[in-house]
């Protein structure tokens, strides 16, 4: 009998993880944190739904935080087993859990204190940097795409390239006299520079297939039309004497926007004397990484790498780590390019940046990624004409670009082609807001197939 809990991104975007237990052995599919909305961010400090010392192994498919965050909790009340996920997915675990624990730390530091004048208790971290530190050592098993493994002698697990990011991966799993289940991960975007487009499924005739839907509801612009639209935003910008914002996800986003302003360069698209800021000591560390692993490359990015190129660099891109360095940066008025994160702007660097340019109506803000409702890039984007930022309302003037064909997520197209691969499945649809997953279920439902849409903390048996 196998089992299968689903403690989040159930009906929401963030927070996955999914219990499995077959007949009594018991593992993880992802240890994600919730994000967004105060009420969904809570449930990270509810008390666990399962017992972390009887769980003996962790299966990651890649490195962002709504799929890996929550692993340091985990290990600090009790889990001793293994974390099974690629190698770039291990070294990318490295500097994302380090940079959440020590967020983690800061923010509780920062309530501490206010609570300190108002006579309240301290605030603890959800974890700390050493309970992060010690949750790295778990990470033991990085098998490569296509090699398959076992747990409990019982469940055979390959990974297959899911094209999001560098390092992620889709799932499937085979259980000895039991199912056939495939888990999507989070599905890539096609066409995108440097990471490849995600593999197409081995196991067609799976039972199960567990499937995000974060854009179930909506068909991006090609990457082609989403080039030329930063192309437009950029030189429009610095026509009017301003300076383009980009809030970035510090993993692949800006890595993916450092590779087309290369082109830009390359090109002569950029004017002379372009200033391009990397505003983040995390996206720095993730572009190293990017280095270190071209393994994961696409035929593109590897005849740069035949040409001796740096994907990642041109004249005028300058990486800022130092809060000092930052800072300076507002002190320009035009011709800057900024790249800052967090990529919903709900923290980091790119607040200031914010604050700065918001309300010259000479500047660009240009989002390259998701928005989460209850996030400060959502109300931006969904055209409030002032924002609160640390405290303070700041008009909206600048003009505001969303460009969604940079997303590192498939479309609806590109989920329905993945899905389309299976033969007669039951699709378990997860990790979507609920009219993203809902609308995906209906056109599923048109063309004769099986859904499942699951609610948070739901089990079902298989």
């Amino acid at each position: 009998m196998v089992k299968i809990k689903f403690l989040g991104a159930a009906g929401t975007v963030t927070g996955s993880m999914y219990l499995f237990d077959i007949d009594g052995k018991k593992f993880i599919l992802e240890s994600g944190m919730f994000q967004g909305p105060h009420e969904i961010e809570e449930r990270n400090y509810n008390e666990l739904p399962f017992d972390p010392s009887e769980i003996d192994y962790i299966v990651v498919t890649h490195g962002h935080l709504d799929h890996i965050g929550m692993i340091p909790r985990i290990v600090a009340e009790g889990f001793n087993g293994e974390i099974i996920t690629t190698s770039a997915t291990r070294d990318i675990a490295s500097i994302m859990l380090l940079d959440s624990a020590k967020l983690q730390e800061e923010e509780a530091y920062a309530l501490t204190k206010r609570n300190e004048r108002r006579g309240m208790p301290p605030v603890e971290p959800l974890y700390d940097v050493s309970d992060a530190v010690m949750s790295l050592k778990h990470f033991t098993k990085v098998p490569g795409y296509g090699e398959t493994f076992t747990l409990f002698d019982s469940v055979e697990i390959t990974f297959r390239d899911a094209g999001h990011i560098l390092g992620s991966a889709f799932v499937e799993m085979k259980f000895k006299n039991g199912p056939k289940f495939v888990f999507s991960g989070d599905l890539g975007n096609y066409d995108k520079p440097i990471v490849r487009d995600p593999d197409a499924p081995v196991m067609k005739d799976a039972d199960y297939v567990m499937m995000e839907t974060t854009y179930g509801n909506r068909v991006h612009k090609s990457i082609k039309e989403s080039v030329e639209e930063l192309k437009e935003a950029i030189l429009d910008t610095f026509a009017r004497g301003g300076n383009v914002v980009i809030p970035s996800f510090a993993l692949e986003r800006a890595q993916d926007i450092l590779y087309y302003l290369r082109e830009f360069y390359e090109q002569g698209i950029l004017p002379h004397g372009t200033q391009v800021f990397l505003d983040s000591p995390l996206a720095i560390s993730a572009t190293r990484i990017f280095k270190a692993h071209p393994e994961c490359y696409d035929d593109e990015a590897r005849e740069l790498l035949k040409e001796h190129k740096d994907p990642f660099a041109f004249p005028g891109l300058k990486f800022t780590r130092s809060v000092e360095e930052s800072k300076k940066i507002n002190n320009i008025s035009s011709g800057a390019i900024i790249i800052a994160g967090s990529g919903m702007c709900t923290g980091g660097r790119i607040k200031h940046h914010l604050k700065h340019n918001l309300w010259r109506k000479e500047s660009s803000v240009v989002f390259v990624g998701y928005q989460a409702k209850g996030t400060l890039g959502r109300e931006i984007v969904d055209g409030r004409d002032r924002v609160t930022i640390y405290g303070e309302e700041v008009q909206v003037r600048a003009k505001i670009y969303t460009i969604n064909g940079f997303s590192s997520h498939a479309g609806q197209d590109g989920l329905l082609d993945w899905a389309s691969r299976f033969e007669n499945p039951t699709y378990i649809l997860v990790h979507g807001e609920p009219e993203s997953t809902e609308a995906f279920g209906e056109i599923l439902k048109s063309k004769g197939k099986k859904i499942h849409i699951p609610e948070y903390l739901e089990e079902i048996e298989f």
